[in-house]
């Protein structure tokens, strides 16, 4: 019997693509749609949130969210984040893909929606009662990738595989330029429907009350695409991978994939026997010989490519602002702000970051994991090293195009590169009790990096300046590309073949048939 399990496994493996396959893309990319929107929108309200809330009288430049409170605005979704994948990584192995993924959506629309309401007037509650709701929205954000990615990976045949996952995690720069554009048109209806002097000619009326709605309606709106995919995603059967490898229920696997694949599959009566060997747990020696390795390249990838990251994509609004693309705070009004930031932050997404995405779901399954990861790793510390060493150079006013062009092809080479790969290989190279679990450590460990990069870009950039730490940025890239020689070549592949249990399921068959 156990080599018979893989018939449906097989069936899986060589389908053709068929409408299945974009519809889990979608199903599975909403949600990636929505972690994006959540994690980057925060980013173009908080210089809004240091008006409102920290304004002080006489002085000469608008209110700013002292270190420490940006630091946790910006940082608590994250740590959430990191939280929700360790856990969810763990309980998708144990309870099963499906009956996780409702969890993780439904606490996302909640937490997202809360964000937008927090209380108070004082703005340590503000602030507060925020940071509690963004944690717990983190929290969500965080199951959905071990989830998705693992999912994707199961429903996929070997031949696209990582184009298919690839574009559930492309959704995020979707995701981005949602966030961008709704900033756009809230704050611009608001401009229009609020006319309000700059700072410098009217420092108090320069923000006018209605401000307090806009940042708002901005967090609200990331929970309206998890709500609509809410009821898809309950209709998905569980993948055969985890029915037939982990549930040990063939006759259900074939079953399920029979409807999805609209083909007849064989159903396999016998619950499959337990391989000879296949039963080694993460924390034993058996793990560390067969995977170790590969779970230190993922992780460790995935740590240092978050923080370069995350640093650069958070703090957009504060590089642009030091080398004159944004105006200076204190000859705008604050909604206009929010337009002006958002305006900038969009233009990056949808020139760079949205088809550095795309670039890799085209090319992945051609040129491989590896290559992409590799190529991606060294030009970014070749575009984070041409800013950081002529850098004064790039702030004089006929180079700041220069400027925001190399920053620009750095975003097209993290996602045309290892943002996309290190979602990937982790959901292909291990084995299927024990997937979700690696997929999540491999993420968490690339949101302690995201949390790094937040809270340290931040003290960075004000203790040792902007150039010194492009030069940090530019290293850990090179670290990255290190890291990356450990990482196997998926591409091609069967799930059980990286994952060596195709091996063992033969041994196991070979030891039965004598």
């Amino acid at each position: 019997m156990a080599g018979e399990q893989l018939n449906v496994l097989n069936a899986l493996d060589v389908a053709k693509t068929q409408w299945y396959h974009f519809t889990a893309i979608v199903i599975a990319g909403m949600g990636f749609f929505t972690d994006a929107y959540d994690l980057f929108c925060i980013s173009l309200v908080t210089k809004l949130l240091g008006r409102i809330y920290y304004y002080k009288e006489g002085s000469t430049s608008p209110g700013s969210l002292p270190s420490n409170v940006s630091a946790a605005v910006n940082g608590v979704a994250f740590c959430g984040t990191l939280a929700g994948q360790l856990f969810f990584g763990w309980l998708g192995d144990k309870m099963g893909r499906k009956r996780v993924y409702g969890m993780t959506l439904m606490l996302m629309v909640i937490s997202a929606i809360a964000s937008g309401l927090s209380f108070g007037k004082a703005p340590t509650a503000v602030m507060s009662t925020l940071c509690f709701f963004r944690f717990w929205l983190g929290f969500g954000i965080g199951g959905d990738y071990p989830l998705s990615a693992t999912i994707m990976s199961e429903y996929a045949n070997k031949k696209t595989r990582g184009a298919f996952i690839a574009a559930v995690f492309a959704m995020q720069g979707f995701g981005i330029l949602a966030g961008g554009m709704v900033a756009i048109i809230v704050s611009g209806a608001f401009k229009v429907k609020y006319p309000a002097q700059p700072y410098e000619n009217d420092p108090v009326g320069s923000t006018v009350p209605e401000a307090d709605y806009v940042w708002r309606i901005i967090l609200m709106f990331g929970a309206i695409p998890a709500a609509v995919t809410y009821y898809w995603r309950m209709k998905m059967p569980e993948t055969a991978r985890y029915t037939a490898l982990v549930a040990k229920n063939a006759k259900q696997a074939a079953s399920d994939m029979a409807k999805v694949l609209q083909v007849d599959l064989e159903a396999e009566n016998d619950k499959i026997e337990q391989s000879v060997g296949n039963d080694f747990g993460l924390f034993s020696m058996e793990f560390v010989r067969r995977h170790g390795l590969h779970l230190l390249g993922t992780t460790s990838s995935w740590f240092l490519l978050d923080i370069a990251f995350y640093s650069l994509n958070l703090f957009q609004k504060d590089i642009f602002s030091a080398i004159g693309w944004i105006p200076q705070g204190q000859t705008l009004n604050a909604i206009e702000e929010v337009y002006r930031i958002a305006r900038a932050q969009t233009l990056i997404a949808l020139c760079t970051t949205v088809p550095g995405y795309w670039f890799t779901v085209a090319l992945i399954d051609v040129i491989g994991r590896f290559a992409i990861q590799l190529m991606g790793f060294f030009f970014m510390t070749v575009f984070m090293f041409a800013l950081a060493i002529p850098y004064h150079h790039w702030t004089l006013p006929d180079n700041r195009i220069g400027f925001v062009i190399m920053y620009s092809l750095t975003f097209f080479f993290s996602n045309f590169g290892p943002n996309s790969t290190t979602f990937v290989v982790p959901a292909e190279i291990f084995p299927a009790r024990l997937r979700s679990t690696c997929h999540g450590i491999s993420a968490a460990s690339g949101k302690a990096g995201a949390i790094v990069g937040a809270f340290g870009f931040l003290y960075a950039k004000d203790g040792i300046g902007v150039r010194n730490t492009l030069l940090v940025v530019g290293g850990i890239n090179f670290f990255g590309m290190i890291f990356t020689l450990l990482v196997p070549e998926s591409k091609g592949k069967s799930l059980e073949e990286m994952s060596g249990e195709a091996e063992e399921e033969n041994q196991s068959h070979q030891t039965t048939s004598v």
